[in-house]
């Protein structure tokens, strides 16, 4: 076996390790927050939140599963999941416009409509950047080497939700604690996801000896779009906006 043939295969296995970070974020942050509670009862809830629960976790799961198909060199089955991740993806975006409506709809109902409008910021351009990452990774799926590192780009603000329960249960609120929390407090969690990315750039640097301008570009917008939230969320643009994705529930 050639250097550069052993140099690709443990390329392919990288992906797959960083894939299951992914899922072990996941199962990290949702675990104690929605699937304990819903498998021992106890989660209330509208029929929507677990619509989107069961999708965001069979997608961080077919992740994981076509990283595996690549290392071990079924591309073709790969391409053919890959159609079907095109459709679960799009049932995602769905979802999560349903879920931050209801969220906001709750807040509503709870005297806190400003901050309930806010906060939706948080889950709205999440779901954006991971859009739009995951389009261009698919418009470059002859492209390997930049569809997989686009991959990983749209996979970071998938995982913002999953880091943030992770704080949370290591740092729970107060009890009389009432409201969404504030947009600042995504940040955090968001920063420690794009790591995985630093990560991805030092392994093309040790590899390469560069690291490729897809992690740059993913870096650059995960952080811009996490931390502009902050002073953007209470603007009146965005509280117009948030406001008319609230009123499509009618």
């Amino acid at each position: 076996m050639t250097t550069a043939v052993a140099g690709s295969i443990q390329a392919r296995w990288f992906y797959v390790g960083m894939a299951g970070v992914y899922v072990l974020i996941a199962v990290a942050g949702f675990t104690p927050t929605y699937w304990a509670p819903v498998t021992s009862g106890t989660f209330p809830g509208p029929p929507v939140l677990h619509i989107h629960g069961l999708l965001f976790t069979s997608w961080t799961l077919l992740f994981l599963a076509q990283t595996v198909m690549v290392a071990t060199g079924n591309t073709a089955l790969h391409r053919t999941w890959g159609v079907v991740g095109v459709s679960l993806v799009t049932a995602m975006i769905c979802t999560v416009i349903l879920v931050t409506i209801h969220s906001m709809q709750l807040a509503d109902a709870h005297g806190f409509r400003e901050a309930g409008r806010s906060f939706a910021i948080i889950p709205l351009t999440g779901i954006a950047v991971f859009a739009a990452f995951f389009a261009f990774a698919v418009i470059n799926f002859r492209r390997p080497e930049v569809h997989k590192r686009l991959m990983m780009a749209a996979m970071t603000p998938l995982m913002q939700a999953a880091m943030a329960r992770v704080f949370l249960v290591m740092n729970p609120p107060p009890p009389n604690a009432a409201g969404p929390p504030p947009v600042a407090f995504a940040v955090a969690p968001g920063l420690v996801v794009d790591l995985l990315l630093v990560v991805g750039m030092f392994y093309d640097w040790r590899t390469r000896g560069r690291p490729h301008w897809a992690y740059t570009v993913g870096l650059i917008v995960n952080i811009a779009v996490q931390v502009l939230c902050v002073p953007a969320s209470t603007s009146g643009a965005w509280q117009g906006i948030a406001g008319w994705v609230e009123s499509l529930a009618g």
